[in-house]
């Protein structure tokens, strides 16, 4: 079976389905560590990406006025226990266009291996991006993944982003995205992890709220179990009148589990606002008594718990 095969096997992990790849109305890449195995662009939709020894770098554009009305895959991983896999790309959402990535992060064997992107987006006035990424790791965790990112949001413009891994064991997660919004423009940046066994997990996101009118949401939610650690660090600034944020954490602990969380929000405007919520502990006592009243065992509640709050 070809490394193609594998990770088209394991795209349902991430809740996609292997025959986007074959349907010709549907931009994609797919790339095994530092080679792109399969491609395709859509009119609208430019996809510049070259293989070298060391990384996959390249650039994916949106034409201005463009409305892709299909998602645009980006599936990479490796299909082997060991690799290295480094990303460098430049993502441009030109002015009055409007897309979604879904990217899909497979590493179904991996046990010491290392996956690395470093992005640049710039989303332009009047654009809009919404950016989901999936990854699915085995249960062998000794990865290193390190998505690294900074998005700037044009006037006008609209950025949402949502990163989840919710099954597996990662190893050491570190990511850390900055965002720049100008006048008018929004950044919606939402993150659902699941770690376990030894899991450490670094999460760092700071939005800078340049212009006037700007607005920002920061969303976590987090759970540990075993030894799992996380440390989660989101930042606001808001520069400009008018421009409101909010960032929102919620980390629940299990086990030897243990959490750290540190909103930190700073205003350089009188008529600027922002402001913050962050909770840690254990799962809750009367929402765990109440499930198990109705039949369920101390570990399925858990689990609905648990489902509902990565939902």
């Amino acid at each position: 079976m070809s490394d193609l095969d594998d990770l088209r096997r394991t795209l349902p992990m991430v809740g996609a389905e292997p025959s986007i790849l074959d349907d010709t109305s549907i931009a994609h890449v797919v790339a095994h560590g530092h080679h792109i195995l399969s491609r395709r662009t859509v009119p609208g939709v430019r996809v510049e990406l070259e293989e070298t020894p060391d990384a996959i770098i390249g650039k994916l554009i949106v034409e201005a006025g463009a409305q892709i009305a299909q998602p645009i895959h980006m599936c990479f991983g490796l299909a082997h226990p060991t690799g290295i896999q480094q990303i460098t790309i430049d993502v441009q959402i030109c002015e009055g266009a409007q897309a979604r990535v879904l990217s899909h992060c497979l590493f179904p064997l991996a046990q010491a291996a290392e996956h690395r992107m470093q992005a640049m987006m710039e989303i332009g006035p009047g654009a809009s991006l919404t950016y989901t990424e999936g990854h699915y790791h085995g249960p062998h965790g000794g990865m290193r993944v390190l998505p690294h990112a900074t998005i700037k949001i044009g006037k006008g413009a609209r950025y949402f982003s949502d990163f989840s891994l919710l099954s597996g064991s990662v190893g050491t997660l570190d990511i850390d995205y900055l965002v720049e919004v100008e006048a008018d423009g929004l950044a919606e940046l939402s993150a659902k992890i699941f770690a376990h066994k030894t899991d450490h997990i670094t999460l760092k996101e700071a939005v800078m709220l340049r212009g006037e009118r700007s607005r920002s949401l920061i969303k976590t939610r987090v759970v540990l179990e075993d030894q799992a650690q996380a440390d989660i660090v989101g930042i606001t600034e808001a520069y400009a009148k008018g421009a409101r944020g909010h960032v929102d954490c919620m980390e629940i602990v299990q086990g030897q589990a243990h959490a750290s969380a540190i909103p930190i929000v700073r205003v350089f405007h009188p008529e600027a606002k922002v402001t913050h919520e962050a909770a840690i502990g254990s799962v809750d006592k009367k929402e765990l008594e109440t499930l198990m009243a109705r039949g369920l065992s101390p570990e399925q509640a858990v689990e609905m718990i648990v489902s509902g709050i990565l939902r």
